[in-house]
């Protein structure tokens, strides 16, 4: 690799290394998983590193190799899953009823976390996409693969939905500002 190729690749990696992390971090159910989407998703980027777009768009396109890596990682530990329920299916059938503990949330919050797991998979994206990483609707178009359009029209209905899931968890609309999620 060329000198030039190399100091590209280093320049974007100390630039965009902490918000890719984050990104993973707040979606991956351990800080070990967070780590290998975030190194797989930097050996996409050093692999093609030809293929990194300029600038800030840099940021954005590491958010879906990203998002990408983490849907393979999502898919590989359910096929993980479902091994161990083939295998033992008693003790999957235990821990598939066994809540989650509490981790002495406030009220408020618990119930902001019951009604985000409520929502779609998609749904939860675009919400954290706005609310955790900031992006504003090109942005997450870049990301997502679609139009600022469909961005705009899914995320109005993802917002729509979250708010008929927090009155359903007991949070009136007025504790929650949506116009920033």
């Amino acid at each position: 690799m060329d000198d030039d190729r190399k100091i590209r690749f280093e320049a974007v990696y100390r630039q965009t290394y902490d918000r890719i992390l984050g990104y993973a971090v707040r979606r991956c159910d351990s800080p070990e998983d967070a780590a290998d989407v975030v190194a797989e998703t930097f050996a996409i980027a050093w692999r093609r590193v030809d293929a990194l777009p300029p600038g800030e768009e840099a940021r954005l396109w590491l958010y879906g190799v990203a998002r990408n890596v983490l849907a393979n990682h999502q898919r590989g530990e359910h096929r993980r899953h479902a091994h161990l329920v083939a295998f033992d299916a008693g003790l999957a059938d235990l821990y598939a009823r066994t809540p989650p503990p509490a981790h002495d949330l406030p009220a408020d919050l618990e119930a902001v976390a019951q009604a985000l797991a409520v929502l779609s998979d998609d749904d939860r994206e675009l919400i954290s996409l706005v609310a955790w990483e900031g992006l504003d609707h090109g942005e997450i178009a870049a990301v997502l693969g679609c139009s600022r359009n469909a961005v705009r029209i899914r995320l109005h209905r993802a917002r729509r939905r979250l708010t008929k899931a927090l009155a359903a968890a007991g949070v009136p609309a007025g504790r929650i500002v949506m116009e920033t999620i």
